[in-house]
């Protein structure tokens, strides 16, 4: 991290403005009770979400997936629920599982429409290369979810 708070020295502001990463930053900035984050720049927030393949290598996968991680991966879901609930004003709900070896699956649905369905192998080593990757792969997960949303409405009223 450079001085001005930039993940890797090389943050777009397209990424900063892409209406998942806004999400996001809402879905940490909303669970912070005690105001942890308060003073921390949307960049610095984000940080932890951008493990280049160096670092990812460097991860062991032995072990419990680490508690931060598991909020990493729960509020990235929880973004994708919200920037589509944004879009289609249907409630969506988000449900993580993932066992002590870092194998699982996370699913967001709306009533009984499932939004999105992500097996998760190597939860050890969740991240993205860059913010763009991470604005990228999350709106890619929510246009998925709103195409669902567009094609079968009535289901995801049940």
């Amino acid at each position: 991290m450079t001085a001005d708070n930039t993940v890797n020295g090389t943050t777009s502001i397209a990424a900063l403005n892409s209406p998942f990463i806004k999400a996001l930053v809402l879905q940490i900035r909303g669970q912070d009770s005690y105001g942890f984050y308060r003073n921390w720049s949307d960049e610095l927030i984000l940080k932890a979400f951008v493990v280049p393949k160096k670092k990812k290598r460097e991860i062991p996968i032995e072990g419990e997936v680490d508690a931060a991680t598991q909020a990493r991966i729960l509020v990235f879901f929880r973004a994708i629920a919200a920037r589509v609930e944004q879009e289609t004003n249907l409630i969506s709900q988000v449900v993580v599982d993932i066992n002590h070896e870092g194998f699982g699956w996370a699913l967001v649905f709306s009533g009984r429409l499932l939004l999105t369905v992500k097996t998760l192998r190597d939860a050890h080593r969740f991240g993205f290369e860059s913010l763009e990757k991470l604005a990228e792969e999350g709106e890619t997960f929510v246009q998925k979810g709103l195409d669902l949303v567009n094609r079968f409405p009535e289901v995801g009223k049940l």
